[in-house]
């Protein structure tokens, strides 16, 4: 339906103002207490860092480029991002806009850690090997990846310096996910961090065990991992999946970092958390109080917006953690709700979200869809927009083969608005652009030239096309919104001194590929690399936490 909008809807439709720091529906409530998830995004298999009071978290992003996101807090419930690790997936050519198949793939759960002067992190590939790169500075330059291991089935790396004796190790999990027989594996490693010794020695086996993280307290050594338990007996509603992954903590009973080892259960889900809680970082803060950041994993329903992070209160018990609070009594912790925030007294802040493309760089909310073409974009062309360049896709000329996409996560599960105003003028015949969200399916609204230079516009959700009309323009305004998982599209633009607005389809949001609801923009050409849009912002609201900002 096209429809004439009133002055005051365009206002509304089209403009934002400065944003003061708000509270949401989880992360800091803004009176001592946080709301969980404090991360209600896509930053799966986390790894947690202090350095001098800041604490890093890292999370993968398979295929996305830049690789490996940063962020960082003072407190571990407001976070904000940094930057990336890996600026480009250069250690294998399907990573490339030439290729555009990695999908799935690229940058899997890493290891973040400091030693001696430097920052280290360890990522596998599960197509291609184990991976390391350093630098001097967390903000980098990172040095260039160096392959420690061809590709086998590993996956999720962690690494640990003994000063005492002198000796590094890295413990990595050797299975297909599921099997009975998955190996958590500790190998010796080099001082310098870059070389494996040794072929691993086997320290647990168990269904799907991975994700393990080495500790040292009070003289004994501690492996905390993720590990599936099925059927679950316990399984807490109808709509959660039969098994549970938990988190599994191995206690040495000794001093020897090979064991033997004890092993016990200490968390598991509950407590109205439907979704398995495992895997993440334990952390001990300046008033003493334990702390444990992890992910809620993808068995429920659809977890569109992809795989948050949880923050847990950590007590010991008889030299055990229990992680969470022990809501039904069978000496296992559930997830909380909230708790008191473990460090006090920090503003509230979250991810970016918002661009004015006013910086010469993207900011780091931004991942492209594979590696880019670096000269088919730009920030310093028209100072103030983003300049996206057509291409022509590879394979099937459709979404999935065209370079250059640019997007950022959904914040949360709740409702959400994204706006932004494109310039067409420098449109070609055969391109097509627009605003995009994607993870297993995509859907656009764009606009696609004719041969004969007319410009129309059209919904494409997942493949299945509709034209809306003509646009004789060169603004267009484009909007997206979510309520839960059901979202839809709206444009406006100027015609003949009226403005004219409507709604395309609804859809749904789905996870897939590993990977949550994505929001961004997208460009390219069937038939040549001609053509461009500008983008002057992207301006995101939704139900949650969100730092102050200038208009």
């Amino acid at each position: 339906m096209v429809k004439r909008l009133s002055a005051l809807a365009i206002l509304v439709f089209c403009c934002s103002g400065s944003v003061e720091a708000k509270v949401g529906s989880w992360g800091d409530q803004g009176n001592g207490t946080y709301r969980n998830p404090v991360l209600n995004a896509d930053y799966p298999d986390s790894d947690v860092v202090e350095r001098n009071g800041t604490y890093y978290l890292i999370a993968s992003k398979n295929h996305m480029s830049p690789g490996m996101v940063i962020l960082e807090s003072k407190d571990l419930v407001n976070w904000s991002l940094l930057g990336h690790v890996y600026e480009k997936l250069s250690w294998e050519p399907m990573y490339g806009p030439d290729r555009m198949a990695g999908y799935r793939w690229g940058v899997w759960a890493g290891d973040l850690a400091y030693h001696e002067g430097r920052w280290y992190c360890y990522m596998i590939d599960t197509k291609s090997g184990l991976y390391m790169t350093s630098a001097p500075d967390i903000r980098g330059p990172w040095d260039e990846p160096i392959c420690m291991l061809k590709k086998q089935r590993w996956t999720d790396p962690a690494v640990f310096w003994d000063d005492q004796a002198r000796q590094a190790y890295l413990v990595c999990n050797f299975g297909s996910g599921g099997g009975a027989g998955n190996e958590i594996r500790l190998f010796k490693m080099s001082w310098d961090g870059r070389r494996l010794l040794d072929e691993g020695r086997v320290i647990h086996r168990g269904t799907g065990a991975e994700a393990a993280k080495i500790y040292r307290i009070d003289g004994r050594w501690y492996i905390f991992l993720a590990q599936w338990f099925r059927p679950d007996p316990r399984r807490p509603s109808p709509e959660a999946s039969e098994g549970d992954r938990k988190q599994l903590v191995l206690r040495s009973k000794g001093g020897d970092i090979y064991g033997p080892y004890d092993q016990k259960v200490v968390m598991e889900r509950g407590n109205g958390v439907i979704r398995s809680s495992c895997q993440g970082a334990l952390m001990q803060v300046p008033d003493g109080s334990w702390w444990f950041i992890h992910q809620l994993v993808q068995n429920c329903p659809n977890p569109f917006q992809g795989r948050p992070q949880y923050l847990e209160p950590v007590t010991w018990e008889d030299g055990w953690p229990m992680i969470g609070k022990d809501v039904d009594g069978d000496g296992i912790g559930e997830p909380v709700r909230g708790a008191r925030i473990p460090i006090p007294g920090h503003p509230i802040a979250a991810p970016q979200t918002d661009d004015e493309f006013d910086a010469p760089a993207l900011g780091p909310q931004w991942e492209w869809n594979h590696d880019p073409r670096d000269e088919r974009w730009s920030l310093t062309e028209r100072p103030g927009w983003l300049r996206l360049k057509a291409s022509v896709p590879v394979g099937k000329k459709d979404f999935w083969g065209a370079c250059n996409t640019v997007s950022q996560r959904i914040m949360g599960t709740d409702k959400g608005t994204v706006e932004t105003k494109l310039d067409l003028s420098g449109m070609r015949p055969g391109q097509q652009a627009g605003l995009v969200r994607f993870s297993v399916e995509y859907h656009l609204c764009g606009v696609r030239m004719t041969e004969a230079g007319q410009k129309r516009l059209f919904f494409d959700i997942n493949g299945k096309v509709t034209t809306g009309p003509v646009i004789d323009a060169d603004t267009l305004w484009i909007r997206t919104d979510n309520d839960g998982d059901r979202a839809r599209f709206a444009w406006t633009f100027m015609s003949g001194g009226l403005r004219l607005s409507g709604d395309g389809p609804e859809f749904t949001l789905k996870f897939g590929k590993w990977c949550g609801d994505r929001l961004g923009l997208f460009c390219w050409n069937d038939e040549k690399a001609e053509g461009h849009i500008d983008a002057d912002y992207f301006h995101y609201s939704y139900d949650g936490p969100k730092a102050s900002s200038a208009d």
